[in-house]
């Protein structure tokens, strides 16, 4: 591999510590602010000379998304996330891929980084298993508390097609963020469930990545 500078070594070792700590990769905004960037465009010309010299590679199909090669990553490669359940009768648990995160505030660039981990999430009330594509998001931010989702919290994800009311991933504009999906008549929007946030209209694009369908809280 090509060497790194000061600078770019310095930003991977950020990525690699957020993740241990947080176990999701820091957002674009994040790095931005923990080295003072002035814009976020000074971030990602570090993230592909990184991508260039061999030690991030981007995730096929996802614009902006990227992961730590494994050689750069063999710290990491055994991390497991599990959710601890109250005792033997607790719900059954199923093991689906932790994504990284998403922002409940305003959309970021941030979007998944591949499986970062696995952990152990609860089935809902009568299902002996999850859809296969389903995978969790750890939540940033607060912008759906009033949904009882706080900043911390783990959702997990599952495909489907959603319906006016869901809480969704969604993709507006280029941005991920998680939000309630209103649909009146021709018009479709994400409403943030804090009335302190505005409700999100798509100027070219909504995609729905999938629905909310329950909650791990680390206590």
């Amino acid at each position: 591999m090509e060497s790194m500078t000061k600078k770019q070594k310095a930003i991977l070792d950020y990525m690699k510590s957020h993740v241990s700590q947080h176990s999701y990769w820091p957002s674009i905004r994040d790095i931005q602010a923990k080295f003072r960037f002035a814009s976020t465009n000074a971030v990602f010309g570090h993230l592909q000379a990184l991508e260039r010299k061999g030690f991030l590679q981007r995730i096929p199909g996802a614009a902006r998304a990227y992961k730590i090669v494994p050689e750069a990553v063999e710290d990491l490669s055994e991390m497991v996330i599990r959710y601890e359940g109250p005792g033997e009768e607790a719900v059954p648990l199923t093991s689906i891929p932790l994504m990284g995160s998403i922002a409940a505030g305003f959309p970021d660039y941030t979007e998944s980084s591949g499986v970062l981990a696995s952990m152990q999430a609860p089935l809902t009330e009568g299902s002996r298993r999850r859809p296969p594509q389903s995978f969790a998001l750890r939540v940033r931010g607060d912008s759906m508390i009033d949904a009882n989702i706080n900043d911390g919290d783990t959702v997990i994800i599952e495909p489907g097609s959603p319906k006016h009311g869901d809480i969704v991933a969604a993709l507006i504009d280029g941005e991920t963020t998680l939000k309630r999906l209103i649909k009146q008549g021709s018009k479709t929007y994400l409403k943030a469930e804090n009335k302190n946030y505005p409700e999100l209209y798509p100027v070219t694009e909504l995609v729905i990545q999938g629905i909310a369908k329950s909650v791990v809280r680390s206590i």
